[in-house]
């Protein structure tokens, strides 16, 4: 897979890959489990799910972990990537996840919506990036 191959995507693969790991959540004060999983650049499929604490502050939203294991394992960057709650609904990432979901994606990396896939980007307008910090 190039990295801006994105039209050979096993969303309903994906999306089951997902909702796999909000079995894996730890959720025990909201009750709210949430799992997500990226296909990258690697041809990888790497997860994540949401882990709460006590002091809600500090809690890890499912993308957090998936950004991680993205960056531990060296698979690049995100193509595409879905969100699922543990009903399967489809779940919107918070405003900080979508940042870091922006910097560590394809400029076309899509994500899985209600309405069908959409660009990463898309979700967050005016998203902060290199640019920025070299005043451009």
């Amino acid at each position: 897979m190039t990295s801006d191959d994105t039209t050979t995507i096993d969303w309903d693969a994906l999306t089951a890959a997902a909702h796999v790991m909000t079995s894996r959540a730890y959720a025990p004060y909201s009750g709210f489990h949430v799992g997500a999983a990226a296909l990258t650049t690697t041809g990888q499929v790497v997860r994540g799910c949401n882990v709460e604490n006590v002091s809600y502050g500090l809690t890890l939203c499912a993308e957090c972990g998936l950004v991680s294991e993205l960056v531990a394992t060296g698979a690049g960057k995100i193509v595409a990537l879905a969100v699922v709650s543990g009903s399967g609904d489809f779940c919107s990432p918070c405003g900080r996840c979508r940042q870091l979901l922006v910097e560590h994606s394809i400029p076309s990396a899509q994500i899985d919506t209600p309405s069908g896939p959409t660009l990463i980007t898309a979700l967050l307008p005016g998203h902060f990036d290199l640019n920025r910090l070299e005043g451009g």
